[in-house]
């Protein structure tokens, strides 16, 4: 079994929506391979696939990479995801199936408080982030991690980042609101949370106040 970092935090019908949509990528990745899966969800909301099979441990090791693994015990120096949980003035604390603290010394993603550098890099609840685990030392964001959200900020293109959302669902509200031109492509975070990166020409807050009103999610802006 591999615990997937990524969270089924919605209920109803949208619940039922994001496993019907965990399940399809599950399958994308390992339907090559010699093995049955099935798709659960813990009590603390991670979800788990069980895998079968010849090529179960290969399957195990291909979803391990695509979305991190929670594993029941975590390793000093050793790196792992785990998704933003909540921020206060001390540090960012992330669940990677037990919380971890990320002191603001160690997010590493320049001045200013746990809540702005939050709002400047757009990240949203939930948002899965690489950790490098401290044990008796401080935890601190992976290096990579660091790196890739930088990237974000340099780019030409702008990002709308959306939590509480399949990719499909993003794409057809995207769609519905006419929208569809302002975009270069939606990046997957995690299962329920999507990155839109606009054209160079599109205004991510306006396009945030436009989408908003049909989006019951957090939305946040990378402006470049």
């Amino acid at each position: 079994m591999v615990v997937l970092a990524t969270k089924v935090y919605v209920d109803g019908d949208a619940r039922e929506r994001a496993l019907d949509s965990l399940r399809s990528l599950v399958d994308n990745a390992v339907g090559d391979l010699e093995v049955e899966t099935d798709v659960g969800v813990r009590h603390d909301q991670f979800p788990s696939v069980t895998i079968e099979g010849d090529d179960a441990v290969v399957a195990r090791n291909v979803l391990r990479e695509e979305w991190g693994e929670i594993v029941p015990d975590l390793e000093a120096g050793e790196s792992y995801v785990g998704t933003l949980e909540s921020w206060d003035e001390g540090g960012f604390v992330l669940d990677a199936g037990q919380p971890v603290r990320i002191p603001t010394d160690e997010i590493g993603l320049g001045p200013g408080s746990p809540s702005q550098i939050r709002e400047r890099f757009g990240l949203v609840q939930h948002v899965p982030l690489r950790f490098v685990y401290g044990d008796d030392d401080p935890s601190r964001l992976a290096e990579a991690e660091r790196d890739r959200l930088y990237e974000w900020t340099r780019s030409e293109n702008g990002r709308l980042n959306v939590n509480s959302a399949t990719r499909a669902e993003v794409r057809a509200t995207l769609n519905r609101a006419g929208h569809a031109r302002d975009v270069v492509t939606i990046e997957r975070l995690g299962l329920l949370e999507q990155s839109v990166i606009t054209t160079e020409d599109t205004d991510p807050p306006g396009l945030l106040a436009s989408v908003g009103e049909y989006l019951p999610a957090e939305l946040r802006c990378v402006v470049p």
